[in-house]
């Protein structure tokens, strides 16, 4: 009885890990240890065969998804990157001084405001008018520089303010 039992058990641990390298996914990990902060490059990046049970939606697959991002956290050689590691790259930083641009048909205005929070490409944050001291919401187009996307009736009052700031 116990040589039948050893016998079954045998055949199913094969069984079952024959089984398992069918359901194994690739995915991407780092290919060494990456600090914090590190924008992350194709050849930082490694793929890994792991059982699809250990993924999940925020598991990342490509290194399109990965390259050019920075990291939120260090990262260790061959770990699971999730969506929420990384992050754009920060183009504003809090605290610096940015270029506010306020775009209308046939104007272009710009000032100078502080950003009140960091921000990467296309990340909405809030901007201190340093003169007027009102605070709006804008855009991250490049670095040091924001667009200012008012509504119709914020629009004199935006446009008063970036008057009283330009000598």
């Amino acid at each position: 009885m116990r040589i039948r039992t050893f016998l079954v058990l045998l055949f199913c641990t094969a069984a079952f890990s024959a089984l398992a390298d069918e359901n194994d996914i690739d995915i991407i990990v780092p290919a060494h240890d990456i600090a914090r902060g590190s924008v992350i490059a194709e050849g930082d990046l490694d793929y890994k065969a792991v059982p699809a049970a250990r993924t999940g939606a925020s598991v990342l697959r490509s290194v399109t998804d990965a390259a050019g991002k920075e990291t939120r956290r260090a990262l260790k050689a061959g770990e699971i990157i999730r969506a929420s590691d990384l992050k754009r790259p920060t183009l504003v930083a809090k605290g610096s001084n940015v270029t506010m641009l306020f775009v209308a048909p046939g104007m272009q205005l710009t000032a100078t405001g502080r950003a009140l929070e960091d921000g990467g490409a296309g990340d909405s944050i809030t901007v201190l008018n340093p003169t007027s001291y009102r605070k709006v919401e804008a855009v991250v187009v490049k670095a040091g520089t924001v667009r200012v996307g008012a509504l119709a009736e914020d629009a004199g009052k935006l446009a008063e303010d970036i008057a009283r700031a330009k000598p």
